[in-house]
């Protein structure tokens, strides 16, 4: 009706639930380093802070018959996970809502999932440096199969538990390591080399799975990555995803705000061993 007076078509208010519930399928999917780790869910009022126990090895000893045992004192060391706050804002105009091609609701919330996986891979590599185990490779060494399996080995001496080892790789390293296990003109490939030229996926090396994310430092022509047990880093996890909206009707917009509230940390440093390689492009 002419003169008639009306509010916003719709709100992102009416649509937060959908935005929310992208936004956290979106996070959880698109974070390949938080499947790889220790996840820990941290409730509400229990503190910003989570205390993860680390018990030592122990070492069984040869009896002798009727012989008494001895106890001894099992100490246990504590990891700290302290909970912060990881987020970002975008404004989202009432002409965008109401008239875009575009899923606006799908957009938001994959933009906001897609920024806090980013952010939750990039704070669990950069913990890669304070890995004990000593480094493989160096700034003048290419990456091969055999420098991938001399990280194992040595995790393996430490009796670290093959069974839940993970190899993760900058892009760059992991083409590298494609193609050195790949054969383009006629000699025989290997199965594994054969994986890799059609699917672009390394697989399985020494029966560790390697993985490739951009979330890796690379500089100056040398990137990192490791080989790692899931319990040498443990991600706890407060609030996958909060969003709030707050309307600027100045500006005929909407401001939405997306938060995440999680810790990483380092629970057993000599679980994983760094590498560092240099790269082909």
């Amino acid at each position: 009706m002419a003169g008639e007076i009306k509010s916003t078509t719709t709100t992102l208010n009416d649509l937060l639930a959908p935005i929310v519930q992208e936004a956290m399928f979106v996070a959880q999917e698109k974070s390949l380093l938080r499947g790889l780790v220790r996840n820990y869910t941290v409730p509400k009022n229990s503190g910003k802070v989570l205390q993860v126990p680390i018990y030592p090895t122990s070492t069984a000893s040869a009896l002798t018959e009727a012989d008494d045992l001895t106890p001894s004192a099992v100490s246990t060391n504590v990891a700290n996970i302290t909970l912060a706050e990881a987020g970002l804002m975008t404004n989202v105009s009432d002409l965008s809502l109401n008239y875009s091609e575009s899923n606006v609701i799908a957009d938001v919330g994959r933009l906001f999932g897609e920024a806090i996986a980013k952010k939750i891979d990039q704070d669990i590599t950069a913990l890669f440096d304070d890995f004990t185990t000593t480094e493989v490779g160096g700034a003048a060494v290419n990456v091969t199969a055999a420098k991938v399996f001399e990280a194992i080995a040595k995790l393996r001496t430490k009796s670290v538990d093959p069974a839940g080892m993970v190899c993760v790789l900058h892009p760059l390293v992991a083409h590298d390591l494609k193609s050195s296990i790949t054969s383009t003109f006629g000699a025989p490939a290997s199965d594994m080399g054969n994986e890799a030229m059609r699917t672009g996926l390394v697989g399985n090396l020494g029966g560790v799975p390697v993985y490739e994310s951009a979330a890796i430092t690379s500089a100056s022509g040398i990137s990192k990555g490791a080989v790692f047990h899931r319990d040498a880093i443990s991600l706890a996890i407060g609030d996958d995803i909060n969003i709030e909206t707050q309307r600027d009707a100045s500006a005929r917009a909407t401001e939405l705000v997306g938060t995440a509230t999680y810790g990483v940390a380092m629970t057993q440093e000599t679980y994983g061993a760094e590498m560092h390689f240099v790269t082909s492009l």
